[in-house]
Formats: C-alpha cells, structure tokens, sequence
C-alpha cells in the first residue's frame, strides 16, 4: 500500500476512533420520568446574608399558593402569572415555542406553582438580623397586597406588606419586551429602633426537569457567574450540596463582589437571579422534599428610624437566545451573560463558528443552506493545508512506479526498504505526511460545529427544504417509505428501526465519503482494503441519528473536498483515475462473490 492510503486510512481511522468512543461511551440517554408529586411543605436551611445574619427560608404550602390572589403578566414573549403569595413569580410561557414541530403545539412553559407537577419558581425576599424578628419580614410565606392586575412591559406592579410593627416593604417588579423582569425591593422604617435585614432571590426547582437529556455534551443545572468565573453544577451533582441541618450555612457559598448570576440552566430555556453589586451566591439541595435551590443574598441594609432603604435585582426567565442575552450583557451590563450557553471546551471554535452561523443565516433566512455556506468558509480557511496535502499527494502518486521498484530489489529487507522510501521523499521534496492535514483539522471543527447544532436555541426547529423542517433533530425521512414516496410514514425518530432503515441524508453521507475514497486505488493490503471499503457504510449509519444540522455540513464538506482534491491533482499532472477504481471495486466484489 502506498503511503498517501496510508495516512488517509491513519487520519480516517482516527476520526472514526475519536467519534465512536464519544458516541459509544455516553449516548443520549432516555429522558427520566417526570414528578407527579411534590411535598406541600418545603424546609430550606438556614442562608447568611453576612457573618451575623440568617435566615430560614420556608416555602409556603401547594394550598396556600393555589389560594393566593394573582396578577397576570403579558408581554409580546410571555405569557402567565404572578402569585401574591411571596409575589412569587411561578406560571410562564413562552409564546414564540411550542414544544414539538407538529400543528396545535402546545407552547412552552417555563415555570409553574408549587402544588403542580415540575414546580419551577423565582421569589423574593428580606431575611431577617439584629433588632428584626424572623416573622417581621416578608418570606416565602408572605401574602402580598396590590391594587394592579396586569404586568406588562408598559405597567409595572406593586406590592405592600407592613409587618405591623413599624416596618413597610414595597416590591415594584417591571419586565421588559423579552425575557427579564426588573426587582426593586424597600422598606420603611417607622419604628423607633433601627433594624438591619437583608434582601434576598431565590429560584426553587422541585425534582429534576422532566425532559433532562442527560447528555454529556450539555450542561444542564445550577449556572452561575461570580466575578467573571463561570461556576456549573448538573443536577445529577447537586446533592452534594445537601443541606445539613447541623450547620446554619448551605452546602456551598461564594462571595461575589463585582457582579453575577445564579439560577437554573436547562438545554434552551434559563431562570436566573441578577443581584445589583455584590451578594453571595448559594447552592444547595433539600433531600427531603427533593428540592434544587439557588439564592442570591445581597448585603445587610440598616433601616434607622425614619429612613427608608432600597434594593435592585433583576430575574431572567426564558430563552437562551443569543442576540437577547447578548444584549443584556453588553448593553444591561449582565457580567458573562452569554456564557450560559454551554459553549463546551472548544469555545474558542464553537463562538466563532455560532457567530458566522448566525451572521450568514441573517443573510440567507435558511438554517439548512448557512451550514452549507458555512462549510465553504471553513474549507476556504483550510484551502491551504488542503493545498500542501493534495500536491504532495500527487507527487506521491508519480513517485508510485520508483516505489515499486524500490519494493522489488530491497525484497524482505524492510530496513533497506524504509531508507529507500525515505531517501526517495527527500529527493523529490514530498512529505508524506501531508496528507493528514486537511483530515485532522477536521476533528475538533467536527464536534464544535456539533456542540452548535445541538446547544443553541438557534437551531431548534430550524428548518431547510421538505421534509427537514428541524436540523437539530435527525433524519426524518426513512428508507422504508423511499423518503416519503410511499404512503405510510417512516419509523419513530431515535428508535432502532429508524437507525437501520436510514434517511436520505445518511445516506448521501456515505456516497460521498465512498466517492472521495475513490479518488485512489484501493488499498494492496486485503484487510486495509476491506476496512477502506466498509468505513463510509459504517460511518453512514453511525452518523444517521445524529442532528440532520451536522450530516448536512459532512456531506458539504465531503462533496467540496472531493472537488478540492480532484482540482489539485489534476493541477500537477496527475488525474485520478475515479471511475476505474469504482469499476475496481466492483469487479473485485463480484469475483469476491
């Protein structure tokens, strides 16, 4: 076998090896089933705002949530409610999602009140210090007062609560055209003593989230910045951060001193808290009640007689779109906002690659037709190293007649065989390892494009042409209707069946890596032949329930290769004899059989 097919069996087998053990060792796993039920009560350990404060944070009762008043909230993006009772912010949807492709979708729903399944909410609070008692301020357990009945971008709400003993709370929450609502909390000291109390967040996740995709490749769970460090806990994790009754602080603390979040990150939707200044972040979990928590404890406020204190934060729940929360960081001064999409290692690919994604799908209005774009920039980029590789390719193939005499007198000597060869490249100035240069690249653009496809909210539901109407999804066409010509539907997504009796892209897949083989001549070597022969086939079925997103850029890739190829060899006066080595190959299988 000559050495171009060696180091093309060399850079394919490592490719193959990479994405098999990546694909083998953590498959997406099926989603676990969801909660059907929740404690009514919920006790949450003891959380320090500073060294002398603390407080005991209590969820209020399913019963009591069910019969709290309720102010609804609308806005062009979301939908649902807000209850009086903690003024917790507990019933969102979000109107631009549905949750599958089909007609009459259901949209999203982000968050939902205790006492129902998943019970998923952000409030707020005071805890209290020296000269408050605990009851003296407004918690979990708190029924608000307000005279509004509707939040809207263009209507904020208020709240009151006086503790009747000489303190008054106000809570003004607004919300803008998209996904964040903005929080300020005051009290007013009409006592004669001064009292120190400090505000706090809190987003309370009951159970894990019932479409969990457990997928290694995806962060899903607690996500926080603390002063530019990006800090992620999934679900799975978070009972280390069980809450020890023993002790009066969380399992977990960090002071934050400039600026930060916490909350909640699932594959596309995100509830954060936003604390103006410092705070400290908390995470921890109440094994009893099965309870996910993250609070935001902002610094202890002195309240003198007379004198009236007020607070900021801000609370994200939605989408995690990139323009959106783009904005909210460089314009909103969200500190590392959009690093909460899980950009994974590669970041510095996966951000650029999104970015020109995006930028082209601006243009275009074609998710399907950006990726392939998108693949001609990325092989531009890599034209020089295809270059270099693809040249000395041809040279080896010119070399290919002196090889052969250099086999034929050194015999079964391999040393004198090896010096050959190796003073054969160096006279004619051919590196033979070229030609893993446009391979090997291949490799992390390959997961990083993958990382894109399948974290971004961008890709969700995006659709191409006909039946590819979701490229973060695989296939759904199937050999078993012959791509939707016969009238009776392909097998479920995902499933086995689906796996063997691919779709049309996979199988386009496999055609152009089998044609890009063919550029050669088969390997001499009767195993090395057959594993050149059996990898496109193997790769074609493996790569078939992957996100049709990713397919699309493979075959682009291996279809704008195998022009690059063939233009650059015959550029060097070599011309690659393609259809005999397909004629090879079948004449080699039928005598085989």
């Amino acid at each position: 076998m000559d050495d171009q097919n060696k180091n093309l069996l060399l850079a394919t087998g490592l490719s193959f090896a990479v994405m098999l053990a990546w694909f083998a060792i953590a498959p997406p796993q099926s989603p676990p089933p969801a909660v059907e039920d929740v404690s009514d009560t919920s006790p949450v350990a003891n959380t320090n705002s500073n060294a002398d404060v603390s407080t005991n944070i209590i969820s209020g009762s399913a019963k009591s949530v069910a019969e709290a008043g309720r102010i609804k909230i609308n806005t062009p993006r979301l939908e649902g409610s807000l209850s009086l009772l903690a003024g917790r912010i507990d019933d969102l949807r979000l109107k631009d999602y549905t949750e599958t492709i089909e007609e009459g979708s259901p949209i999203v729903t982000l968050l939902s009140p205790e006492g129902s399944a998943n019970a998923y909410y952000g409030l707020n609070g005071w805890a209290a210090a020296s000269g408050v008692e605990p009851l003296d301020v407004p918690g979990p357990n708190t029924l608000w007062s307000s005279s509004d009945k509707f939040l809207t971008p263009n209507s904020p709400v208020t709240l009151t609560w006086e503790n009747g003993k000489g303190l008054s709370f106000q809570r003004v929450i607004s919300i803008d055209d998209n996904f964040m609502f903005n929080i300020t909390q005051s009290v007013t000291n009409r006592g004669s003593s001064t009292a120190a109390l400090a505000p706090y967040g809190q987003v309370a996740r009951h159970g894990e989230p019932p479409n969990l995709k457990g997928f290694f490749i995806l962060h899903e769970g607690m996500v926080r910045m603390s002063d530019g460090e990006l800090n992620e806990t999934d679900y799975g994790k978070m009972p280390k951060f069980e809450i020890n009754p023993r002790e009066r602080a969380p399992a977990e603390v960090i002071q934050v001193a400039n600026g930060g979040w916490i909350g909640f990150t699932d594959h596309y939707w995100m509830t954060t808290m936003v604390p103006q200044g410092a705070f400290k972040s908390v995470a921890k979990y109440d094994i009893n009640n099965d309870i996910f928590l993250t609070e935001a404890v902002q610094p202890t406020q002195t309240v003198a007689p007379g004198a009236t204190t007020t607070v900021t934060s801000q609370f994200f729940a939605g989408a995690k779109e990139w323009e959106v929360i783009r904005t909210y960081q460089d314009q909103g001064g969200v500190e590392g906002f959009v690093d909460s999409i899980d950009w994974g290692w590669f970041y510095f690919l996966t951000k650029p690659i999104f970015w020109l994604l995006h930028t082209l799908n601006g243009y275009i209005g074609n998710m399907g037709w950006s990726i392939i774009c998108l693949t001609l920039v990325i092989k531009a980029l890599l034209l020089p190293l295809a270059y270099k590789s693809y040249v000395s390719m041809a040279r080896m193939k010119e070399l290919q007649p002196e090889m052969e005499k250099l086999k034929e007198s050194a015999g079964d000597d391999k040393q004198k065989m090896q010096k050959g060869m190796m003073d054969l490249y160096k006279k004619n100035k051919v590196n033979p390892a070229a030609g893993c240069l446009p391979i090997l690249p291949q490799i992390p653009i390959f997961f990083s494009l993958y990382k894109v496809i399948f974290v971004t909210l961008e890709l969700r539901h995006a659709s191409w042409f006909g039946p590819f109407n979701d490229l973060s999804a695989p296939d759904p066409t199937s050999i078993m209707n012959l791509f939707g010509l016969l009238p009776w539907s392909a097998p479920e997504t995902g499933s086995i069946i689906a796996l063997v009796l691919i779709g049309i892209l996979p199988l386009l897949l496999g055609i152009s890596m089998w044609m890009q083989q063919k550029l050669n001549p088969a390997p001499t070597d009767p195993t090395q032949a057959m594993i050149f022969t059996w990898m496109p086939w193997v790769f074609m079925f493996m790569l078939g329930g992957f996100a049709s997103g990713l397919v699309v850029y493979w075959i682009a890739n291996n279809t704008i290769t195998f022009i690059q190829q063939y233009s650059i060899m015959r550029s060097q006066g070599v011309k690659p004899e393609v259809f005999s080595n397909i004629k090879d190959t079948f004449r080699k299988f039928k005598k085989g059989g």
